[in-house]
This record gives C-alpha cells, sequence and structure tokens, in this order.
C-alpha cells in the first residue's frame, strides 16, 4: 500500500506542476502582463482543466481516493479529449505548412499545450490506475481485518 501512495503523491506533485504552468498563462494572458505575442491567450479548453485540481486535493486523504478517481473522469478528461480536438486544426496547419500564429515564449503554442495534454493524460491514467490499486489493497486488508 505504502508503494501505491508514494506513487500517487508523487503524481498529484506532477499534476500540482502542470495544473501551475496551465493557470499561469491563463492568469498572465487574463491579466495582460506579458504581451500576447510573448504568451499566447489560452485555448478554451484550458479554462475548464484548471478544474483538474479538484481531484488532486482528494486525492490527498486515502478515504477520498473514489471520489478522486470520479472527479478526474470528469474534470480532467473531457477538457483534455476536447483540447485535443481543438487544437487539431492549428495542429494541421503547422505540420503541414509550417505556420503557427500563436506562441508561448516563441515556441508554438500548440506543440507546447499538446505536449501538456499528453503530459496530462499520461499522469491522469497512472493516477487512476494506482488509486485502484490502492483502493484494492486497502479494501482487501480491511475484510482481512474484519474475518480475524
Amino acid at each position: 500500500q505504502i508503494k501505491y501512495l508514494s506513487t500517487i503523491q508523487k503524481l498529484n506533485i506532477t499534476h500540482a506542476v502542470v495544473w501551475l504552468l496551465v493557470a499561469a498563462q491563463v492568469m498572465v494572458s487574463q491579466l495582460n502582463l506579458i504581451s500576447h505575442k510573448v504568451v499566447a491567450s489560452p485555448y478554451q479548453w484550458e479554462y475548464p482543466y484548471l478544474l483538474r485540481i479538484i481531484p488532486t486535493v482528494f486525492n490527498a486523504p486515502v478515504s477520498y481516493l473514489l471520489i478522486s478517481m470520479i472527479s478526474a473522469g470528469l474534470f480532467c478528461v473531457p477538457p483534455i479529449l476536447y483540447g485535443g480536438m481543438e487544437m487539431f486544426p492549428v495542429a494541421q496547419q503547422l505540420y503541414r505548412h509550417g505556420k503557427a500564429y500563436r506562441f508561448i515564449f516563441g515556441f508554438s503554442a500548440v506543440s507546447i499545450m499538446y505536449l501538456v495534454l499528453i503530459i496530462s493524460l499520461q499522469v491522469h491514467g497512472w493516477q487512476i490506475y494506482y488509486s485502484k490499486k490502492l483502493l484494492d489493497a486497502w479494501v482487501t486488508s480491511t475484510q482481512d481485518k474484519k474475518k480475524k
């Protein structure tokens, strides 16, 4: 159980870092702290993606693992899927014609945000997997204690 818990804690840290990067981009853009030529305005999927901090918060105590797993499915996966679809035409244009119109510190915004999507999807998948493993181990151990 401890190995699953430590893995989940590491994934929570990764979630928090990715969330902070997306939140920073949204805040910098909304508050006009940096020119939109330097940091592109956020895509629409980034706003609901910010709700993904909820599963991370609920994932801290083991007793809330089920809530965390359900909320990860509700708050994390749909924005990621929508983001992939929303940015696909822009990515296709970048791939075919080599033209990018949105940038984040000189890099194509769509490339960076697809990287964020891929990392987020992997981390969410791992977190749900290890949460399920931890929940199963926890249920098994409590059932064994009740039998004794």
